[in-house]
Protein backbone atom coordinates (compact mmCIF):
# COMPACT_ATOMS: atom_id res chain seq x y z
CA UNK A 1 0.00 0.00 0.00
CA UNK A 2 1.40 3.37 -0.85
CA UNK A 3 1.56 5.58 1.74
CA UNK A 4 1.47 9.72 1.92
CA UNK A 5 3.75 11.55 1.47
CA UNK A 6 4.07 14.60 3.64
CA UNK A 7 4.07 18.16 1.48
CA UNK A 8 7.02 19.12 3.26
CA UNK A 9 9.25 16.67 3.18
CA UNK A 10 8.33 16.23 -0.40
CA UNK A 11 9.71 19.79 -0.87
CA UNK A 12 12.62 19.34 1.20
CA UNK A 13 14.01 16.29 -1.36
CA UNK A 14 14.15 18.83 -3.98
CA UNK A 15 14.06 22.21 -3.44
CA UNK A 16 14.07 23.03 -7.26
CA UNK A 17 16.80 23.28 -9.76
CA UNK A 18 17.90 27.03 -8.55
CA UNK A 19 16.84 26.72 -5.30
CA UNK A 20 18.82 23.73 -4.61
CA UNK A 21 21.79 25.94 -4.35
CA UNK A 22 20.02 28.14 -1.83
CA UNK A 23 22.46 27.74 1.06
CA UNK A 24 25.59 28.16 -1.05
CA UNK A 25 23.86 31.13 -3.71
CA UNK A 26 22.16 33.22 -1.33
CA UNK A 27 22.71 37.12 -0.75
CA UNK A 28 25.82 37.35 -3.26
CA UNK A 29 24.70 35.47 -6.69
CA UNK A 30 21.07 35.13 -5.64
CA UNK A 31 19.18 37.78 -3.46
CA UNK A 32 22.31 40.38 -3.71
CA UNK A 33 21.82 43.09 -2.12
CA UNK A 34 22.74 46.60 -3.97
CA UNK A 35 22.68 49.73 -1.67
CA UNK A 36 23.00 53.35 -1.86
CA UNK A 37 21.33 55.62 -4.76
CA UNK A 38 19.90 53.75 -7.46
CA UNK A 39 23.12 54.29 -10.35
CA UNK A 40 25.62 52.62 -12.44
CA UNK A 41 27.79 52.45 -8.87
CA UNK A 42 25.76 51.24 -5.92
CA UNK A 43 27.28 49.67 -2.81
CA UNK A 44 27.25 45.43 -2.39
CA UNK A 45 28.48 44.41 0.77
CA UNK A 46 30.22 47.89 1.63
CA UNK A 47 32.04 48.17 -1.31
CA UNK A 48 31.26 50.37 -4.08
CA UNK A 49 30.75 48.51 -7.12
CA UNK A 50 30.51 49.50 -11.76
CA UNK A 51 26.78 47.72 -11.83
CA UNK A 52 25.84 46.27 -15.09
CA UNK A 53 22.28 44.96 -13.79
CA UNK A 54 19.89 47.29 -13.56
CA UNK A 55 16.91 47.57 -15.97
CA UNK A 56 17.35 51.40 -15.89
CA UNK A 57 17.73 51.76 -19.31
CA UNK A 58 17.04 55.41 -19.95
CA UNK A 59 18.34 56.47 -16.47
CA UNK A 60 15.06 57.54 -15.33
CA UNK A 61 14.91 55.96 -12.02
CA UNK A 62 16.77 59.13 -10.30
CA UNK A 63 16.02 61.75 -12.41
CA UNK A 64 15.40 64.72 -10.52
CA UNK A 65 12.37 65.59 -12.40
CA UNK A 66 11.02 61.99 -11.45
CA UNK A 67 12.05 62.34 -7.90
CA UNK A 68 9.98 65.31 -7.33
CA UNK A 69 7.30 64.43 -9.46
CA UNK A 70 7.11 61.14 -6.99
CA UNK A 71 7.61 63.05 -3.90
CA UNK A 72 4.74 65.49 -4.96
CA UNK A 73 2.34 63.15 -5.91
CA UNK A 74 2.94 60.86 -2.68
CA UNK A 75 2.35 64.12 -0.64
CA UNK A 76 -0.66 65.31 -2.54
CA UNK A 77 -2.12 61.62 -2.47
CA UNK A 78 -0.57 58.94 -0.32
CA UNK A 79 0.10 55.56 -1.69
CA UNK A 80 -3.34 54.15 -0.76
CA UNK A 81 -5.66 56.35 -3.26
CA UNK A 82 -7.99 55.01 -4.79
CA UNK A 83 -8.50 52.49 -2.90
CA UNK A 84 -10.48 49.18 -4.13
CA UNK A 85 -9.80 47.64 -7.69
CA UNK A 86 -10.03 49.96 -10.68
CA UNK A 87 -13.75 48.26 -11.89
CA UNK A 88 -15.49 49.57 -8.45
CA UNK A 89 -13.78 52.00 -6.99
CA UNK A 90 -10.28 52.87 -8.06
CA UNK A 91 -10.53 54.57 -11.37
CA UNK A 92 -9.36 57.66 -11.55
CA UNK A 93 -8.61 60.90 -14.49
CA UNK A 94 -4.86 60.21 -14.17
CA UNK A 95 -5.50 56.64 -14.82
CA UNK A 96 -7.33 56.87 -17.89
CA UNK A 97 -5.40 60.07 -19.49
CA UNK A 98 -2.16 58.09 -18.95
CA UNK A 99 -3.25 55.36 -20.86
CA UNK A 100 -5.16 57.16 -23.78
CA UNK A 101 -1.38 59.17 -24.31
CA UNK A 102 0.48 55.38 -24.19
CA UNK A 103 -2.22 53.63 -26.95
CA UNK A 104 -0.89 56.84 -29.32
CA UNK A 105 2.08 56.34 -28.35
CA UNK A 106 2.62 52.64 -29.28
CA UNK A 107 0.06 52.71 -32.63
CA UNK A 108 -3.40 51.27 -30.74
CA UNK A 109 -6.80 53.00 -30.21
CA UNK A 110 -6.49 52.26 -26.58
CA UNK A 111 -4.74 50.70 -23.96
CA UNK A 112 -5.40 49.82 -20.18
CA UNK A 113 -3.15 49.38 -17.43
CA UNK A 114 -1.55 46.38 -15.25
CA UNK A 115 -0.83 46.57 -11.91
CA UNK A 116 2.56 43.95 -12.61
CA UNK A 117 3.72 42.90 -15.91
CA UNK A 118 4.28 39.04 -15.23
CA UNK A 119 0.39 38.47 -13.78
CA UNK A 120 -0.76 40.54 -16.49
CA UNK A 121 0.21 39.01 -19.38
CA UNK A 122 -0.67 36.13 -17.60
CA UNK A 123 -3.80 36.98 -17.01
CA UNK A 124 -4.15 38.40 -20.64
CA UNK A 125 -3.39 35.24 -22.53
CA UNK A 126 -6.20 33.82 -19.81
CA UNK A 127 -8.48 36.01 -21.18
CA UNK A 128 -7.71 36.00 -24.95
CA UNK A 129 -8.25 32.48 -25.30
CA UNK A 130 -10.44 29.44 -24.55
CA UNK A 131 -10.35 25.79 -24.45
CA UNK A 132 -11.21 25.58 -28.40
CA UNK A 133 -8.28 27.89 -29.05
CA UNK A 134 -4.90 27.51 -29.77
CA UNK A 135 -1.42 29.53 -28.74
CA UNK A 136 1.70 28.85 -30.50
CA UNK A 137 4.73 30.98 -28.73
CA UNK A 138 8.54 30.96 -29.31
CA UNK A 139 10.47 28.56 -27.30
CA UNK A 140 12.45 31.47 -25.35
CA UNK A 141 9.48 33.04 -24.31
CA UNK A 142 9.68 35.22 -21.11
CA UNK A 143 8.21 32.62 -17.80
CA UNK A 144 4.98 34.86 -17.98
CA UNK A 145 4.33 33.99 -21.61
CA UNK A 146 5.02 30.56 -20.48
CA UNK A 147 3.26 30.48 -17.13
CA UNK A 148 0.34 31.93 -19.24
CA UNK A 149 0.38 29.15 -21.93
CA UNK A 150 0.57 26.54 -18.91
CA UNK A 151 -2.94 28.24 -17.60
CA UNK A 152 -4.42 27.92 -21.36
CA UNK A 153 -6.81 24.67 -20.86
CA UNK A 154 -7.20 24.34 -24.83
CA UNK A 155 -3.57 22.98 -27.11
CA UNK A 156 -0.51 24.72 -27.72
CA UNK A 157 2.12 24.33 -29.79
CA UNK A 158 5.74 25.84 -29.19
CA UNK A 159 8.09 26.83 -32.22
CA UNK A 160 11.64 27.33 -32.49
CA UNK A 161 12.86 30.15 -31.26
CA UNK A 162 12.69 33.01 -34.04
CA UNK A 163 12.63 29.88 -36.68
CA UNK A 164 9.98 31.01 -39.06
CA UNK A 165 9.77 27.91 -41.35
CA UNK A 166 9.40 26.19 -37.59
CA UNK A 167 6.26 28.47 -36.90
CA UNK A 168 4.66 28.15 -40.17
CA UNK A 169 4.95 24.65 -39.52
CA UNK A 170 3.13 24.95 -36.01
CA UNK A 171 0.76 27.29 -37.68
CA UNK A 172 -0.21 24.32 -40.38
CA UNK A 173 -1.08 21.87 -37.12
CA UNK A 174 -3.03 24.67 -35.48
CA UNK A 175 -5.01 25.62 -38.04
CA UNK A 176 -6.09 21.88 -38.59
CA UNK A 177 -6.84 21.68 -35.16
CA UNK A 178 -8.89 24.83 -34.90
CA UNK A 179 -11.16 23.42 -37.98
CA UNK A 180 -12.03 20.89 -35.52
CA UNK A 181 -13.02 22.70 -32.71
CA UNK A 182 -13.99 25.91 -34.24
CA UNK A 183 -11.70 27.70 -32.56
CA UNK A 184 -9.33 30.48 -32.85
CA UNK A 185 -4.99 31.27 -32.98
CA UNK A 186 -3.21 33.52 -30.65
CA UNK A 187 0.56 33.88 -31.52
CA UNK A 188 2.90 35.29 -28.81
CA UNK A 189 6.44 36.50 -28.92
CA UNK A 190 8.99 38.70 -28.04
CA UNK A 191 9.98 42.44 -29.39
CA UNK A 192 13.13 41.75 -27.32
CA UNK A 193 13.92 39.03 -26.17
CA UNK A 194 15.56 39.71 -22.35
CA UNK A 195 18.36 37.30 -22.10
CA UNK A 196 20.11 36.57 -25.74
CA UNK A 197 19.10 40.40 -26.84
CA UNK A 198 17.51 38.69 -29.55
CA UNK A 199 14.53 41.05 -31.58
CA UNK A 200 11.52 38.95 -32.29
CA UNK A 201 11.01 38.47 -35.88
CA UNK A 202 7.94 40.18 -36.03
CA UNK A 203 7.84 41.61 -39.68
CA UNK A 204 7.88 38.08 -40.75
CA UNK A 205 5.17 36.57 -38.68
CA UNK A 206 2.94 39.37 -39.56
CA UNK A 207 4.03 38.40 -43.11
CA UNK A 208 2.69 34.79 -42.43
CA UNK A 209 -1.09 36.34 -41.85
CA UNK A 210 -1.19 36.81 -45.98
CA UNK A 211 -1.47 32.49 -45.69
CA UNK A 212 -2.78 31.45 -42.05
CA UNK A 213 -5.61 33.41 -39.97
CA UNK A 214 -4.16 34.57 -36.53
CA UNK A 215 -3.81 37.45 -33.95
CA UNK A 216 -0.30 38.47 -32.97
CA UNK A 217 0.48 39.49 -29.13
CA UNK A 218 3.69 40.90 -28.48
CA UNK A 219 5.54 41.13 -25.33
CA UNK A 220 7.87 44.22 -25.82
CA UNK A 221 8.84 44.89 -22.11
CA UNK A 222 12.53 45.51 -23.17
CA UNK A 223 11.69 46.93 -26.67
CA UNK A 224 8.94 49.95 -25.09
CA UNK A 225 11.05 52.95 -24.70
CA UNK A 226 14.41 52.08 -26.54
CA UNK A 227 13.44 50.47 -29.79
CA UNK A 228 12.42 52.49 -32.98
CA UNK A 229 12.99 56.30 -33.86
CA UNK A 230 10.85 57.68 -31.23
CA UNK A 231 11.11 54.63 -28.94
CA UNK A 232 7.68 53.22 -29.18
CA UNK A 233 8.84 50.09 -29.56
CA UNK A 234 10.14 47.26 -31.43
CA UNK A 235 7.14 46.96 -33.69
CA UNK A 236 7.75 50.39 -34.59
CA UNK A 237 11.82 49.25 -35.25
CA UNK A 238 10.69 46.85 -37.82
CA UNK A 239 8.04 48.92 -39.19
CA UNK A 240 5.08 46.68 -38.61
CA UNK A 241 3.39 48.52 -36.34
CA UNK A 242 -0.19 48.02 -37.67
CA UNK A 243 0.46 43.88 -38.05
CA UNK A 244 0.60 43.64 -34.06
CA UNK A 245 -2.38 43.13 -32.75
CA UNK A 246 -1.97 43.16 -28.87
CA UNK A 247 0.71 45.28 -27.99
CA UNK A 248 2.28 44.66 -24.32
CA UNK A 249 4.77 47.33 -22.67
CA UNK A 250 6.07 47.51 -19.18
CA UNK A 251 6.92 50.33 -16.85
CA UNK A 252 9.98 48.00 -15.26
CA UNK A 253 12.77 48.50 -17.92
CA UNK A 254 13.01 51.79 -19.55
CA UNK A 255 10.04 53.82 -17.65
CA UNK A 256 11.86 52.62 -13.86
CA UNK A 257 9.00 52.29 -12.84
CA UNK A 258 6.39 49.58 -11.85
CA UNK A 259 3.23 48.06 -14.06
CA UNK A 260 2.39 47.96 -17.28
CA UNK A 261 -0.14 48.34 -20.54
CA UNK A 262 -2.09 46.25 -23.21
CA UNK A 263 -2.87 47.97 -25.97
CA UNK A 264 -5.07 46.87 -28.89
CA UNK A 265 -7.96 48.67 -30.65
CA UNK A 266 -10.60 50.21 -28.90
CA UNK A 267 -13.20 46.98 -28.50
CA UNK A 268 -10.81 44.49 -27.61
CA UNK A 269 -9.03 46.56 -24.93
CA UNK A 270 -12.24 47.06 -23.42
CA UNK A 271 -12.81 43.35 -22.95
CA UNK A 272 -9.84 43.19 -21.62
CA UNK A 273 -10.63 45.76 -19.02
CA UNK A 274 -13.56 43.95 -18.44
CA UNK A 275 -12.42 40.01 -18.73
CA UNK A 276 -8.18 40.52 -16.98
CA UNK A 277 -8.99 38.78 -13.36
CA UNK A 278 -5.51 39.82 -12.03
CA UNK A 279 -7.03 43.81 -12.52
CA UNK A 280 -10.55 43.46 -11.77
CA UNK A 281 -9.82 41.48 -8.89
CA UNK A 282 -6.78 43.41 -7.75
CA UNK A 283 -6.03 47.10 -5.92
CA UNK A 284 -5.91 49.84 -8.77
CA UNK A 285 -1.88 51.27 -9.31
CA UNK A 286 -1.82 54.12 -6.89
CA UNK A 287 -2.35 57.68 -8.33
CA UNK A 288 0.87 58.57 -6.86
CA UNK A 289 2.65 55.96 -8.91
CA UNK A 290 0.26 56.55 -11.92
CA UNK A 291 1.48 60.69 -11.72
CA UNK A 292 5.23 59.21 -11.78
CA UNK A 293 4.32 57.02 -14.39
CA UNK A 294 3.12 60.22 -16.25
CA UNK A 295 6.41 62.15 -15.73
CA UNK A 296 8.81 59.24 -16.84
CA UNK A 297 6.57 58.99 -19.96
CA UNK A 298 7.05 62.59 -20.65
CA UNK A 299 10.68 62.98 -20.42
CA UNK A 300 10.73 59.11 -22.41
CA UNK A 301 9.11 60.80 -25.98
CA UNK A 302 10.73 64.68 -25.00
CA UNK A 303 14.13 63.85 -24.19
CA UNK A 304 15.55 61.45 -27.30
CA UNK A 305 19.18 62.10 -26.36
CA UNK A 306 18.67 59.55 -23.25
CA UNK A 307 17.83 57.29 -25.64
CA UNK A 308 20.85 58.06 -28.06
CA UNK A 309 23.49 58.13 -25.18
CA UNK A 310 21.84 54.31 -24.44
CA UNK A 311 22.72 52.94 -27.73
CA UNK A 312 26.46 54.83 -27.57
CA UNK A 313 26.98 52.93 -24.78
CA UNK A 314 25.30 49.11 -25.55
CA UNK A 315 27.48 50.00 -29.31
CA UNK A 316 30.89 51.15 -28.03
CA UNK A 317 30.39 47.85 -25.64
CA UNK A 318 29.23 45.31 -27.45
CA UNK A 319 31.99 46.73 -30.13
CA UNK A 320 34.33 46.41 -27.65
CA UNK A 321 33.38 42.75 -26.97
CA UNK A 322 33.48 41.40 -30.17
CA UNK A 323 36.88 42.85 -30.99
CA UNK A 324 38.40 41.02 -28.57
CA UNK A 325 36.97 37.75 -29.49
CA UNK A 326 33.94 37.59 -26.89
CA UNK A 327 30.99 35.43 -28.05
CA UNK A 328 27.64 38.05 -27.42
CA UNK A 329 25.12 35.44 -29.07
CA UNK A 330 23.27 37.11 -31.97
CA UNK A 331 21.92 40.15 -29.67
CA UNK A 332 20.44 43.06 -31.79
CA UNK A 333 19.03 45.25 -29.21
CA UNK A 334 21.11 47.27 -26.07
CA UNK A 335 20.64 43.67 -24.41
CA UNK A 336 24.66 42.12 -24.21
CA UNK A 337 24.72 38.44 -23.36
CA UNK A 338 28.54 37.20 -23.07
CA UNK A 339 28.67 33.57 -23.52
CA UNK A 340 31.78 31.95 -21.83
CA UNK A 341 32.54 27.97 -21.82
CA UNK A 342 32.95 26.62 -17.93
CA UNK A 343 31.07 24.49 -15.18
CA UNK A 344 28.76 25.86 -12.55
CA UNK A 345 31.74 26.10 -9.85
CA UNK A 346 33.90 28.37 -12.44
CA UNK A 347 31.10 30.42 -13.14
CA UNK A 348 30.93 31.49 -9.37
CA UNK A 349 34.45 31.88 -8.85
CA UNK A 350 34.71 34.31 -12.04
CA UNK A 351 32.05 36.18 -10.87
CA UNK A 352 32.72 36.36 -7.46
CA UNK A 353 36.78 37.55 -9.04
CA UNK A 354 35.30 39.90 -10.75
CA UNK A 355 33.32 41.68 -8.11
CA UNK A 356 35.77 41.56 -5.29
CA UNK A 357 38.69 42.07 -7.09
CA UNK A 358 37.39 43.99 -10.08
CA UNK A 359 34.79 45.94 -8.35
CA UNK A 360 31.80 44.59 -11.44
CA UNK A 361 28.44 43.51 -10.29
CA UNK A 362 26.78 41.98 -13.57
CA UNK A 363 24.14 39.40 -13.59
CA UNK A 364 25.11 35.33 -14.11
CA UNK A 365 23.02 33.05 -15.87
CA UNK A 366 23.50 29.52 -15.85
CA UNK A 367 22.12 25.79 -16.15
CA UNK A 368 19.51 25.30 -16.24
CA UNK A 369 18.10 28.79 -17.93
CA UNK A 370 21.19 28.02 -20.22
CA UNK A 371 22.58 24.29 -21.27
CA UNK A 372 25.00 23.14 -19.08
CA UNK A 373 29.28 23.64 -19.67
CA UNK A 374 27.84 27.76 -20.77
CA UNK A 375 28.21 30.93 -18.42
CA UNK A 376 26.52 33.60 -19.45
CA UNK A 377 27.48 37.16 -17.82
CA UNK A 378 24.73 39.26 -18.97
CA UNK A 379 25.20 43.09 -19.17
CA UNK A 380 22.67 45.88 -19.02
CA UNK A 381 23.86 49.55 -20.56
CA UNK A 382 21.80 52.52 -19.14
CA UNK A 383 21.76 56.07 -20.70
CA UNK A 384 23.97 56.71 -17.16
CA UNK A 385 26.88 54.65 -17.66
CA UNK A 386 29.98 56.05 -19.41
CA UNK A 387 32.97 55.28 -21.64
CA UNK A 388 34.94 55.08 -18.82
CA UNK A 389 32.81 52.43 -17.61
CA UNK A 390 32.72 50.72 -20.59
CA UNK A 391 36.90 50.54 -21.03
CA UNK A 392 37.04 49.05 -17.14
CA UNK A 393 34.80 46.75 -17.84
CA UNK A 394 36.20 45.38 -20.81
CA UNK A 395 39.87 45.27 -19.34
CA UNK A 396 38.41 42.90 -16.50
CA UNK A 397 36.70 40.71 -18.65
CA UNK A 398 39.88 40.39 -21.06
CA UNK A 399 41.47 39.48 -18.17
CA UNK A 400 38.84 37.12 -15.99
CA UNK A 401 39.14 35.54 -19.49
CA UNK A 402 42.38 34.16 -19.71
CA UNK A 403 42.16 33.36 -16.20
CA UNK A 404 39.25 30.81 -17.16
CA UNK A 405 40.98 29.52 -20.12
CA UNK A 406 43.85 28.44 -17.87
CA UNK A 407 41.87 26.46 -15.58
CA UNK A 408 42.28 29.20 -12.81
CA UNK A 409 38.61 29.32 -11.68
CA UNK A 410 38.63 25.53 -11.03
CA UNK A 411 41.44 25.89 -8.32
CA UNK A 412 38.95 28.49 -6.24
CA UNK A 413 36.83 26.21 -3.90
CA UNK A 414 36.43 28.79 -1.31
CA UNK A 415 33.13 29.23 -0.67
CA UNK A 416 30.82 32.54 -0.66
CA UNK A 417 29.85 33.87 2.87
Amino acid sequence: MQTTLDLFDKISRNMGPIGQHQKMAHGYFAFPKLEGEISTHMKFRGKKHLVWSLNNYLGLANHPEVRQADAQAATDFGLAYPMGARMMSGDSDYHEALEKDLAAFVGKQDATLLNYGYQGIMSAIDALVDRHDVVVYDAESHACIIDGARLHQGKRFVYIHNDIDNLEKQLERATRWVKNTGGSILVITEGVFGMSGAQGKLKEIVALKNKFRFRLLVDDAHGFGTMGPTGAGTHQAQNCVNGVDIYFGTFAKAMAGIGAFIASTEEITNYLRYNLRSQIFAKSLPIAMVIGLQKRFELLKKKPELRDQLWKIATALQTGLKERGFNIGVTNTMVTPVFLEGELAESTALTKDLRENYDIFCSIVVYPVIPKGIIMLRLIPTAMHTMEDVQHTLNAYSEVAVKLSEGYYKEQKEAVV
